[in-house]
């Protein structure tokens, strides 16, 4: 196995998966070049080349986990909360700019899951993967995959029901309306 072609095949999702995670565009990069250097260093100890892929995203979520337990121990240090990077990137078009407004508004409700919640949701909708590969990646159950998944997507319809309104406008399409703070 060379390394660039295992690099130049999963670079891109590494990237997208790491992203989705940490929603920091530096710690994601600093975190995809640790993975990768990772993947280098231990290549030769991978036994089963058919399980290169969920090798490959076990490391890159250790590193994340490891990320955000430095976050947490970081800001308790410090006191002060960590802010997280807004890159926004404006549409041309305000059926785009709408989307992408519905996007962000369902992802800050998906950040009020829990991680676990949030790395399965993820790693099967973002990512794609598999049951099978995100047990492996997790180091969970199949069956727990199934129930975090469950688990996450009936909580974060009880958030976006609790949270938001969703209407659909004049010209037909679904809006997405946070309701404003009650305190």
């Amino acid at each position: 196995m060379d390394f660039w072609d295992i690099y130049n095949k999963h670079y891109d999702r590494v990237r997208k998966f790491i992203f989705a995670l940490v929603k920091d565009e530096w710690a994601a990069d600093d975190l995809i070049q640790e993975t990768f250097i990772k993947v280098q260093k231990n290549l030769d100890q991978l036994k089963d080349e058919t399980k290169l892929s969920s090798w490959i995203f076990r490391i890159a979520y250790n590193l994340c986990q490891d990320h955000f337990r430095k976050r947490i121990q970081s800001s308790k240090r410090e006191h002060i909360p960590t802010e997280e990077s807004q890159f926004l990137t404006l549409p041309l078009f305000q059926k785009e700019l709408e989307q992408h407004q519905m996007g962000e508004c369902v992802q800050d409700k998906i950040r009020l899951l829990p991680e676990s919640y949030q790395t399965v949701m993820v790693l099967f909708d973002l990512m794609e993967f598999s049951h099978q590969e995100i047990a492996e990646i997790t180091d969970i159950s199949v069956e727990n995959v199934k129930i975090r998944l469950h688990r996450a997507r009936k909580k974060l319809k009880t958030i976006l029901e609790q949270e938001c309104t969703f209407e659909v406008d004049d010209r037909n399409v679904l809006v997405c309306d946070p309701f404003s703070n009650k305190n």
